[in-house]
């Protein structure tokens, strides 16, 4: 099953309309940077959650339109049959660029996928200058970081990414939010 795919043009007329704006991205990502009234269903739960468009429009956006469009078949049930659902070409950075109101929080960690690849290209580039200036036996530390990038997209288990969450800029991410009154 597809979607319609819009610009972020016609996606901003359509908000301002009315439209419900649906962020597929994660939590995580969602907290650092999102566009003003937009509500969370990320991709990975969105079975479990519930879009509530009373009647109006669903837009459905992620960072960079690639999520949304890959998943227009699950992105339809969840609007529901019947809703008018679209796909946001470009995702948030085309809002972005067509105006749409960004909310920034700068105080919220990097998205956990961005800190599993900063990790994983520190620990090759110092692995293999070590291997090529000091020992070659440091070039395992590559091998091993490849190998654990290969199981992770195999397995969908990254072991980097579950280590990381334990680091103190990221105590945010293991503490539930706390709902709002």
């Amino acid at each position: 099953m597809s979607m319609p795919i819009i610009s972020a043009v016609e996606a901003r007329r359509l908000i301002e309309s009315g439209a419900l704006l649906v962020d597929v991205r994660e939590p995580d990502e969602h907290a650092r940077e999102r566009i003003e009234g937009a509500q969370l269903a990320p991709l990975s739960r969105l079975e479990q959650t519930k879009i509530e468009a009373g009647g109006r429009a669903v837009l459905f956006h992620c960072k960079s339109g690639m999520r949304t469009q890959g998943a227009a078949g699950r992105l339809a049930a969840a609007a529901g049959e019947g809703c008018e659902a679209y796909i946001v070409e470009g995702g948030l950075d085309a809002l972005r660029k067509a105006g749409a109101p960004v909310l920034r929080d700068l105080r919220q960690p990097i998205e956990m996928q961005r800190q599993v690849q900063i990790g994983a290209g520190a620990l090759v580039l110092t692995g293999t200058l070590l291997g090529l200036f000091v020992a070659p036996g440091f070039f395992a530390v590559p091998a091993f970081v490849g190998a654990g990038l290969i199981f992770a997209g195999a397995t969908g288990f990254c072991g980097m990414a579950r280590l990381l969450a334990y680091a103190p800029w990221n105590a945010a991410l293991r503490t539930p939010a706390r709902p709002t009154a």
